[in-house]
């Protein structure tokens, strides 16, 4: 910006008594060049004010740029996520796998504890024969318990005759005589009165001979079912060591 100079000379400029003139060309030149000197001063602000206000718009441009330089990290940031869901989901089949591998484990576990007591503790018998009932029936399932062998009258102990095993009620033990009459079972000479039991009990032809006294380690059985029950009356006194033990309890299969 020019400023126009004037080329008069101001009041009082030359001597005491100033009154206007004209100025010389060097004066003239003089008073341009400062007045050009104060409008680049007064220009000066004006430049500072663009920078200043040209700067929010580099900083906003860096604020809009920014997200995209951050993009190739988040990409890249991606596959860690997957591979953590991955890593995420093996770990969940890694604990399934693990927990079902522990409950085949116990389950395991209790076969064999339950093989073990039945084997050594207690005992299953599938029943065959009608020589008990009504008590026990054919397809009945029994469980008795092999260490269980203090009988006393009235008990079902499991036996075997002949290679079968079978069922049968414990009416005398040792120090006990048994003996068959017209009018039925007596033991230690009192005629027996048996709940349940609907058939006269007699002796067989080519039986045991009555009356019998048991001695120690033995007792003497009978079926239910007495008119035709395989049981003392045949083959005689049964060692207790012989037995398999004392019935606990039966599950009724059939025949409710």
């Amino acid at each position: 910006m020019t400023a126009r100079v004037s080329h008069t000379m101001p009041y009082g400029a030359r001597g005491s008594k100033a009154r206007p003139g004209k100025l010389s060309l060097s004066e003239a030149k003089l008073l341009e060049s400062v007045l050009d000197e104060q409008s680049k001063q007064a220009e000066a602000p004006l430049g500072e004010q663009a920078l200043q206000v040209e700067a929010p718009a580099d900083e906003q441009t860096l604020l809009v740029e920014a997200p995209s330089e951050t993009q190739p990290e988040q990409a890249a940031e991606a596959p860690t996520k997957e591979q953590s869901k991955k890593a995420a989901k093996d770990s969940s089949e890694t604990t399934l796998f693990h927990e079902l591998k522990m409950l085949f484990a116990k389950l395991a576990a209790m076969a064999v504890v339950c093989l073990l007591l039945l084997t050594f503790v207690f005992g299953l018998h599938y029943n065959v024969d009608s020589d008990m009932h009504p008590a026990v029936k054919d397809g009945d399932l029994v469980l008795y318990n092999r260490w269980s062998k203090d009988y006393v009258a009235g008990d079902l102990a499991v036996l075997s005759y002949q290679g079968e095993t079978q069922v049968r009620r414990v009416i005398a033990v040792a120090g006990d005589t048994v003996d068959i009459v017209r009018e039925g079972l007596v033991v230690n000479g009192a005629l027996k009165q048996e709940q349940d039991i609907t058939e006269l009990t007699q002796r067989y032809a080519g039986g045991v001979d009555f009356p019998i006294t048991l001695q120690t380690n033995e007792i003497f059985v009978l079926g239910d079912a007495r008119g035709g029950a395989t049981d003392s009356r045949i083959y005689g006194l049964v060692q207790i060591d012989n037995t398999h033990g004392t019935v606990m309890t039966l599950l009724r299969r059939r025949g409710l």
